[in-house]
């Protein structure tokens, strides 16, 4: 029999609106939620005036010839265009602009992404932009993309690392500089495009070998910065760091004297994501551990363990982690339940921004880290993550 595809699998996980509960053990267990399964139609109201708002003050914010922000970095006008297609936005001219300029970016090797005018660490982030590119150039469609969705495909399955080192399974930011790392980060992003344009393989012509991840490296990957429980300590155990030597949220020396990385919020929400797309079943024990730490964790006051910084990214990918775990309900460490597309959709509009001038909305943070002080990205961050919560 054929294997149903994952974004299948997911969609089916959504659509019979499960949650994960704690039983008496202590163990997380995936039981039907007794909580609406979306958001009530008021709060559902407010979601989509902030969702139109933000729409419209993006598409006011686009260069003439196409681009949002800077253009040096094709990313930057990928996560628009993704919201506002998902939005539903009929404006089909600024697409088609953004698409032009997209694809004035294509290399020969199907990647997508431009040489900065200034150097940088990771060169032009070619796993970023790829990925996001292909992403935003699935969600317009059309005969004419799904060549070059195909070519980013291939780049994108070529450029996982597959050496014989910690980094065997992830992705850097750039295969050129030869040299082995990769980050949780980038690794998600390059899941996440390789999973939600998966079904445009089915398109190749004959002859030509379909292009894929090796999804048990990603799972080894995977699990080298996914935090094990210690014996003297376990508030970090199942959270996720940012690569096998790096946590952005530091260290900590455990009473047996041994140095350990600290879990934090946007990566833990990030290496969920990437297990239920590397096909690690929600039974695991590693998607359980994770899931375990963002409920004893929950907040949407900060990234846990990192304040302000990457707070919009961090918003962006727990809406998806928690829509693709496939339930809407969660318990709480002091015994309640939340309805977490709910909560979500209140923070979210209650920080968006209104332009005096015009009535439309934006978002931004006033940390800068990870260029969350660029009210673009932010504000797509923040369109997609409502985009999901009201899903």
């Amino acid at each position: 029999m054929k294997k149903a595809p994952l974004t299948l699998i997911l969609w089916v996980s959504l659509s019979l609106g499960a949650a994960w509960a704690q039983s008496p053990t202590g163990a997380t267990v995936l039981v039907k939620s007794e909580d609406p399964a979306a958001a009530n139609r008021s709060l559902a109201n407010e979601a989509r005036a902030a969702i139109d708002r933000g729409v419209k003050w993006l598409l006011e914010q686009q260069n003439a010839e196409g681009h949002w922000s800077n253009p040096d970095f094709p990313a930057l006008t990928a996560l628009p265009v993704w919201a506002i297609v998902q939005g539903g936005s009929p404006d089909q001219e600024a697409v088609d602009k953004a698409v032009k300029y997209i694809l004035s970016c294509v290399h020969e090797d199907g990647s997508i992404w431009r040489e900065p005018k200034e150097k940088q660490k990771g060169g032009g982030l070619s796993n970023y932009n790829t990925a996001l590119c292909m992403v935003a150039l699935h969600a317009v469609g059309g005969a004419e993309l799904v060549p070059v969705v195909q070519k980013a495909r291939r780049f994108t399955a070529g450029s996982q690392h597959l050496g014989a080192d910690d980094y065997r399974g992830g992705m850097g930011y750039d295969p050129e500089t030869g040299r082995p790392y990769a980050d949780l980060s980038n690794t998600y992003v390059a899941y996440e495009a390789m999973r939600l344009t998966e079904n445009i393989e089915d398109l190749r012509k004959s002859g030509d070998p379909r292009a894929d991840l090796d999804w048990k490296a990603a799972q080894e990957f995977l699990d080298k910065i996914q935090q094990k429980p210690s014996a003297t300590n376990d508030d970090n155990a199942g959270g996720f760091a940012y690569h096998p030597s790096e946590s952005k949220a530091g260290t900590y020396t455990n009473e047996a004297g041994e140095i350990r990385f600290r879990s934090y919020g946007s990566m833990t929400y990030a290496g969920l994501l990437s297990l239920i797309y590397a096909e690690v079943g929600k039974e695991d024990g590693r998607v359980q551990s994770a899931f375990d730490w963002a409920t004893k964790h929950w907040t949407l006051e900060e990234n846990p363990g990192m304040g302000a910084e990457g707070l919009y990214y961090f918003y962006n990918v727990l809406s998806k982690a928690l829509a693709a775990c496939g339930q809407d309900a969660l318990t709480l460490k002091d015994g309640s339940r939340i309805n977490w597309r709910n909560e979500l959709i209140r923070k979210l509009v209650g920080l968006q921004k209104i332009d005096p001038k015009t009535g439309n909305g934006y978002w931004v943070n006033e940390s800068g880290r990870w260029w969350e002080a660029d009210p673009v990205l932010v504000t797509s961050y923040s369109l997609l993550a409502l985009e999901v919560a009201l899903k």
